[in-house]
């Protein structure tokens, strides 16, 4: 190999499997080969290709950026070059370097940020004193990757993910996202193994990150174990295909993620169709296929014929299923509507509770009513809109809404397919904008519902900020917010602190009711 590589001035490597056949040989230029795709065949999480590559340099470097890169890629067993005499054309130094599990705890849930080595170089030797036992050493290293993995999944199957938030803002507002991004990956039942941020002068219309930067993410990926990529921006379609050609990771944006929760928690019938309205949408500009199976079927000699390909075939069945689905909503829209002419004609007064997800408003809810409507502490735990009557004072009767928890940068086609369901807020004499007092992001929450609000044409809507949570908020700046805001503080879980909310929703109704008498 040696002395041909020096003879045609050109790299030259062999993939040799564990058995010592060579299974393919590549010939490169003076300074770098390229390994075929088909090295990835034997792709998993606890095993190496079966692989190892060794190839000539001619200018006897140490093993460079690609050759750790594709080591890494394709999981190869052993990436090894071999230094070849500018003079004779005989070997020098082997330089070897192998692949090394993740050193932390598979079942880590908490990001360090630390990067760990992902490779152990060997030392430099000619060919007649290399002694290393290479068989043990794979056997060794394939045994730890599997107990990893077997012991990850005996207790937990929750796919593990790294999250990736690629921006042209400052660090601290991608941080800020990044946080939000890890809270609703635990919401959608992810384990976050790690987390990484860019910043960059301008995003990578190809594959958002840049090319050095993905593969770095998935190598960090495939040495921590994880299964999935998620991906703190929505990506193109184009993008979607550049990153999935790159690994066999799966692969997630904030939009999917989103879309995800929201088919794992919806309860009715109206809630899963408009969740799979909004993931049909989603879908249909990421379609797409390569392949045999994806050729055009040709019909006669030189005609089109009737044939679609899987990909057209796919494609309209998906805007048929969209085509239907529109319609089942327009039928829950008008059955809505029929619900709400007989509360107009009962004259009741609609109240509903909207704020930013994981605000409580489904705790409020059920303080006020004393009803069990579902209640937890993660994003989106309640998706199916929740109507239910409550006596104010004075004996005075209302309807109060809960509603779907809004966020920022919430997916267009899920907003568009909820738009059913808030409609009921489009029908309320006032709105209860509930806030969470304790989150370190309170104004930029509140800045994303009234964008919300706004983009439903919902602004003009009378509103009462409400504060909840104050017993997890500082008093001196909660006072200084209320007042900031004309809001009222409370606590959903104490029921002492609601009857000053009781009391000024009654008056600003009232208020409401005298105008609209005046008008």
């Amino acid at each position: 190999m040696t002395e041909l590589s020096h003879e045609i001035g050109r790299q030259i490597g062999i993939l040799v499997d564990r058995r010592g056949y060579v299974e393919h040989v590549i010939v490169g230029d003076a300074a770098r080969i390229v390994i075929p795709a088909v090295a990835r065949f034997r792709l998993a999480q606890q095993r190496f290709s079966g692989l190892r590559c060794l190839h000539t340099h001619l200018r006897g470097e140490q093993l460079t950026q690609d050759d750790l890169t594709d080591l890494a890629l394709l999981r190869l067993d052993l990436m090894a070059a071999i230094d070849v005499d500018a003079n004779t054309g005989l070997p020098g130094l082997v330089r070897a370097a192998h692949l090394l599990p993740a050193t932390r705890n598979s079942d880590d849930s908490e990001s360090t940020g630390a990067k760990e080595t992902a490779y152990r170089f060997l030392d430099p030797a000619p060919p007649t004193q290399l002694n290393v036992d290479f068989q043990e050493l794979i056997d060794s290293l394939e045994g730890e990757l599997a107990r990893n993995r077997g012991a990850r999944k005996a207790s937990d199957t929750r796919d593990r993910a790294l999250l990736v938030s690629v921006t042209t803002e400052t660090v601290t507002e991608a941080r800020e996202s990044l946080d939000e991004l890890r809270e609703l990956a635990v919401s959608g039942g992810l384990v976050v193994l790690d987390e990484i941020i860019q910043r960059r002068t301008e995003l990578d219309p190809r594959t958002l990150v840049g090319k050095g930067k993905l593969d770095e993410i998935i190598i960090r990926s495939l040495q921590l174990g994880a299964d999935m990529i998620v991906f703190d921006r929505e990506l193109s379609p184009g993008q979607v295909r550049a990153i999935n050609a790159a690994t066999d990771l799966k692969i997630l944006d904030r939009s999917q993620l989103i879309l995800d929760i929201f088919a794992q928690r919806a309860q009715t019938s109206e809630g899963r169709i408009q969740v799979e309205l909004a993931q049909l949408k989603y879908l249909l500009p990421r379609l797409s296929g390569t392949g045999a199976e994806m050729s055009r079927l040709m019909g006669g000699i030189g005609g089109r014929g009737p044939g679609e390909t899987k990909l057209e075939v796919d494609r309209r069945r998906v805007r048929d299923r969209i085509a239907h689905l529109e319609t089942q909503l327009v039928r829950v829209r008008a059955s809505r509507q029929q619900r709400r002419a007989q509360r107009l004609r009962r004259e009741m007064p609609v109240v509903s509770i909207v704020g930013y997800t994981n605000a409580g408003k489904s705790t409020l809810l059920n303080a006020l009513t004393a009803s069990r409507v579902t209640a937890e502490q993660r994003m989106f735990a309640t998706l199916d809109p929740t109507s239910r009557r409550l006596r104010l004072p004075h004996d005075q009767e209302i309807i109060i809404n809960d509603t779907v928890g809004f966020i920022r940068d919430l997916p267009s086609d899920l907003l568009s397919a909820f738009k059913a369901t808030l409609e009921e807020i489009e029908q309320s004499d006032l709105l209860i904008h509930l806030v969470d007092a304790s989150s370190l992001h309170l104004e930029n929450q509140m800045a994303s519902v009234e964008r919300i609000l706004a983009e439903l044409h919902l602004e003009q809507l009378p509103r009462l900020v409400v504060f909840n949570k104050m017993d997890l908020a500082d008093k001196t700046e909660l006072d200084t917010m209320c007042r900031r805001y004309g809001a009222l503080a409370i606590s959903a879980i104490d029921r002492r602190t609601l009857a000053s909310l009781t009391t000024e929703i009654s008056e600003r109704l009232s208020n409401t009711s005298m105008k609209k008498t005046v008008a």
